[in-house]
């Protein structure tokens, strides 16, 4: 469905800083396009959490481009960073790779060049289904260029400025917010601080002390753990990098960012955004991007999720069970300051009502301005709008007959079709990609033991114990069911089973009564069919199982 983009509200975020981006690069750089920035060290999996890092600015940098100005959206790979930790699942001898560059690091299933590459790819090809566009600067492309070069020679010369305005932060803030970076030194004496940090020419780590640097020569000399010495050679010749505080300011006037959020941790009082608001202006004649905070992403039962800890879902997990606009809903509809909690249980089923009774809104034009907009950022981009299932039956109904029928595909179309009477649904391509999402969710997030397993044979001894109310609607089910085989039929039949018992017509009120004899009809059946007392919304079990099937589990004992 393609809508049109109403009027952003006076509260609208995305909106009022798209503008605020566009005057400021106006001011900073006249006839330039704005940059929006993003950051990513693939040292693991890329998690949900650090995919916010990447839908902030890339809310603002299309909405930039829908007011039909230019706007660049780069995301900067830390792929330089040192190897820190071993992530959790991986095998442990890769712990002797620690303090060697990301990419100096194979990769651990020997499909890519090194370990950074292995932890990008599936990042990028999820940016792509949700229509993220980016451009991707490699920061060991730009350091091992000598891209960097003068930037490095500046901060050397300046390690004094800089120590000093570490320093004063550190006295400030004892336990300063941001990366837990070893290379991240706080200075000592002011004499023997460097904002370099070398990797070592002779073992490849970055265990290593700088001794001198010659701000005339530019001629730098370290030790290194492993007991090689080196120097003095040119700084410009050795491979390292700015450490994490000094480096990150260094980047903004680079590439001129005019606004780059980041999480909250990094946005504290003392934190990296404080002390690289004063080095972006002394030390490299830049500016402070526009920025703020936001808050983290976690998953239904998690706070805060750790790439490196391994574990946390990505956004590949989630778009095998959320169709792609869905997942750009669940950022775009949270202010940045507001956490974002992704369910990956029975959860989902909630969301994807959510969203499709916001799409209804939109579609008959019921929904009020603000969730029109944010409908409008989820649906599509600046590109156009993202693909969406043609025929979108409900999650729950879809991962129910993905449940009964283990993901048979022809048993799946037959049960589809007697859902959708009198308009069936043609082909299972009708329903993609919603239904993939619904079978991968039941296969991976549903426990063995809760889903759905129809019992082969009568249960006759459950059968031969039924009292007589019990057998009287049993009769009723098996006779009549055939009348109006369909969901909203079946719907019908099932809860007026009881009325019809009490004689009562099917028009019958609910009382507490009824509702206690339709509650233990309902278990009877589950009992009969599936062997359990809870189990898939029973008219949805039952146009799955055939009228065959359901009376040959249901009258072997009812007609005898």
């Amino acid at each position: 469905m393609e809508v049109a983009c109403p009027v952003a509200p006076a509260d609208d975020w995305v909106a009022r800083t798209a503008g605020e981006v566009r005057a400021e690069a106006g001011r900073r750089h006249p006839g330039e396009p704005p940059t929006c920035a993003s950051g990513i060290s693939p040292s693991g999996p890329v998690h949900l959490g650090n995919l916010r890092e990447l839908m902030v600015p890339h809310l603002v940098a299309d909405e930039v481009r829908k007011q039909g100005a230019p706007c660049r959206h780069i995301l900067s790979w830390d792929d330089y960073d040192r190897f820190r930790r071993v992530p959790g699942g991986f095998p442990p001898e890769f712990a002797g790779h620690i303090g060697r560059p990301l990419t100096a690091v194979p990769d651990p299933c020997g499909d890519h060049p090194n370990w950074a590459e292995h932890f990008k790819q599936p990042l990028r090809e999820s940016l792509a289904r949700l229509g993220v566009l980016v451009t991707e600067i490699s920061q060991t492309q730009m350091y091992t260029s000598g891209a960097y070069a003068a930037q490095i020679i500046t901060a050397m010369r300046r390690r004094a400025d800089i120590g000093a305005v570490l320093a004063k932060y550190q006295t400030k803030q004892p336990a300063q917010a941001g990366p837990a970076d070893p290379d991240d030194e706080e200075p000592g004496n002011a004499g023997d601080y460097y904002p370099f940090k070398p990797y070592c020419a002779a073992c490849g780590r970055d265990d290593t002390t700088v001794t001198g640097f010659d701000d005339e020569t530019t001629r730098i000399t370290y030790t290194c753990a492993c007991g090689a010495r080196v120097g003095p050679v040119p700084v410009a010749e050795v491979a390292g990098k700015l450490v994490w505080k000094v480096d990150w300011p260094m980047r903004w006037a680079y590439e001129r960012v005019t606004f780059e959020p980041a999480g909250v941790d990094h946005s504290s009082p003392g934190s990296s955004f404080t002390v690289g608001g004063e080095l972006v202006a002394e030390i490299f004649g830049g500016e402070m991007p526009l920025h703020f905070g936001y808050s983290f992403v976690g998953t239904t039962g998690s706070a805060k999720m750790s790439g490196s800890a391994g574990g946390a879902p990505t956004p590949a997990d989630a778009l095998e069970i959320f169709e792609a606009p869905l997942v750009r809903w669940l950022y775009a509809r949270r202010r940045p300051e507001q956490s974002i909690t992704l369910a990956f249980d029975q959860e989902v089923g909630r969301v994807y009502d959510e969203w499709d009774k916001l799409t209804q809104k939109v579609a008959d034009g019921s929904a009020d301005a603000a969730s029109q907009v944010v409908y409008g950022r989820a649906a599509g981009t600046a590109e156009g709008p993202l693909p969406v299932t043609p025929r979108p039956l409900p999650f729950r109904t879809l991962a129910s007959v993905a449940d009964i029928t283990a993901g048979h595909h022809e048993q799946i179309l037959r049960i589809l079709r007697d859902l959708t009477m009198p308009d069936p649904v043609a082909a299972l391509d009708e329903v993609r990609p919603r239904l993939d999402c619904a079978q991968a969710w039941v296969a991976g997030y549903v426990a063995p033991a809760d889903r759905t397993q129809v019992r082969e044979q009568p249960d006759t001894v459950r059968l031969a114990a039924l009292t007589g109310e019990e057998r009287g609607a049993l009769k009723i089910l098996t006779e009549r069911m055939g009348d109006d085989w369909s969901l909203d039929g079946l719907t019908t039949l099932l809860y007026g089973i009881p009325k019809l018992l009490r004689s009562l017509p099917l028009s019958a009120p609910p009382t507490p009564d009824l509702k206690a004899g339709q509650r233990s009809f309902f278990i009877l059946l589950y009992q009969l069919l599936i062997g359990k007392e809870t189990g898939p919304r029973l008219p949805t079990l039952l146009l799955a199982l055939g009228q065959d099937r359901i009376r040959a589990l249901l009258t072997p004992q009812v007609t005898g």
